[in-house]
């Protein structure tokens, strides 16, 4: 068979797959290019099942362009909190104001206009040119490529920008006439549902026999993929500062920057252990050294707080750091002349803690890992519990925004290190603000009272 019958076999065969196999997807049941769009930017990066609920709470929410373009900023990230990668919800409200503005509220069905959208690269343009409005525009992604490689045996590393030039040319020579919404949602769903990466179901695939990546039995070494560069590790103390007197019942959080790694997202106060610790496995602080300096850098910042114990190991996962999380309880104080001497004291355990790090990485008897995880209780242990998130948050270099902030109750707090701002909230302000995963679960862990027996 040459090329042009295998490439009319995988478009025919595929098709008529897809017609009775296809999943009963809400985005599926509307030809709504709104609908399209919004699931379109949830689905990068993220699995289908999880998607679902967040597209239903979401489009319920802002059911129409406009109703997005005009929602608070905080609604937005709220309604979009756990599902990671949170400038896309950013750029999914810049650009349903663009649609507002430059198209009157309709979606554009011209290709220049639809990539000219904030956050839509050409695979999204593509997505909402063909499932919207059935133009003949290829959708490539990572399972497109998968499937191209695999069936065409294309060994071109599918990292490179020239091999997606290549697949988004065969994509396109194999739409059929008329039919480019189903063909490209079925390349999407095969993908998906049985040429998946680590165990593809050939047995069961619609195009198997001119799978010429199976033939040849490269079905599993396809496609060909340059490995990412490894996240960075960092060790951070986070503090669950418990309020007293007029804060009884509530728990001290901050604001993140304006640009940056999650900007504008709320979070509780956190401080990098040690830049010894920034190694190729980030190993824990020993608990005395840890609450001294945790202590200290909330005080640099104009609060006094005493860390009574650790409640929690945590990790979040980013696409470029994992930040490996040493949660200690804390209890707010009165203002007193004590509480510089615990910043001293914090300077001195961190110095000396580090020193200590370097004479151990020298010596062949103890491993630095060991060294520093010799007073801090085994993750799993009854000590400790362990909280452990994935958040994909390599495109958050965000411009400032100018929306207005959440509206609470609560006093607003500068740091007066940091200058970043700072909060009281009790359980019912969880509701208001936006909070990177990690910190929604730890909080809301609090107020559950899973800390409530922490002692040092």
């Amino acid at each position: 068979m040459g090329l042009q019958e295998q490439k009319q076999h995988f478009s025919v065969n595929l098709l008529d797959w897809y017609m009775i196999n296809r999943r009963d997807l809400p985005w599926r049941r509307h030809n709504n290019p709104y609908f399209t769009w919004v699931s379109e930017i949830m689905l990068q990066q993220t699995r289908v099942d999880t998607v679902i609920p967040y597209f239903n709470r979401f489009i319920g929410n802002f059911p129409t362009v406009q109703a997005l373009a005009e929602a608070p900023e905080e609604d937005v990230l709220k309604n979009w909190e756990g599902l990671g990668y949170y400038s896309r919800a950013r750029n999914l409200q810049a650009a349903a104001r663009q649609v507002m503005e430059l198209h009157g509220g309709e979606m554009p069905q011209d290709k220049q206009d639809v990539f000219a959208l904030k956050g839509v690269g050409p695979y999204t343009a593509g997505a909402i040119l063909s499932i919207a409005f059935n133009q003949p525009q290829p959708a490539v992604d990572g399972n497109v490529m998968r499937v191209l490689s695999r069936y065409f045996l294309i060994d071109e590393d599918i990292m490179k920008g020239s091999t997606r030039v290549l697949m988004e040319e065969l994509a396109g020579e194999l739409i059929p006439e008329g039919r480019a919404r189903d063909f490209n949602q079925a390349l999407m769903e095969l993908g998906a549902l049985v040429c998946t990466p680590k165990a593809p179901h050939c047995l069961t695939c619609p195009v198997m026999e001119q799978c010429s990546g199976r033939l040849a039995g490269r079905e599993l070494t396809l496609p060909v993929k340059t490995k990412a560069k490894p996240p960075r590790p960092e060790q951070r103390l986070v503090a669950i500062v418990e309020g007293r007197g007029d804060h009884r019942g509530q728990v001290l959080v901050r604001q993140r920057p304006e640009t940056g790694l999650l900007a504008r997202m709320w979070e509780l106060p956190h401080v990098l252990a040690a830049p010894a610790a920034a190694s190729k496995k980030a190993a824990p602080l020993a608990d005395e050294p840890a609450m001294a300096l945790l202590a200290g850098s909330l005080w640099a910042e104009g609060f006094a707080a005493r860390p009574e114990g650790l409640a929690t190991h945590a990790e979040h996962v980013f696409s470029h750091i994992v930040w490996s999380l040493q949660v200690y309880k804390c209890t707010e104080q009165e203002q007193s002349s004590e509480l510089p001497l615990i910043a001293a004291e914090a300077r001195a355990a961190y110095d000396a803690q580090a020193a200590t790090r370097e004479a151990a990485a020298l010596s062949s008897a103890v491993s630095p890992e060991s060294a520093a995880t010799a007073h801090l209780p085994e993750p799993g242990s009854s000590d400790t519990q362990n909280i452990t998130t994935s958040l994909n948050d390599e495109e958050m270099l965000l411009s400032p925004s100018d929306v207005r902030d959440v509206a609470l109750n609560t006093p607003i707090l500068t740091g007066k290190g940091d200058g970043l701002i700072y909060r009281w909230i009790g359980p019912e302000d969880m509701d208001k603000m936006a909070f990177p995963n990690i910190f929604l679960k730890l909080i809301s862990s609090y107020f559950a009272g899973a800390y409530d027996q922490v002692n040092d």
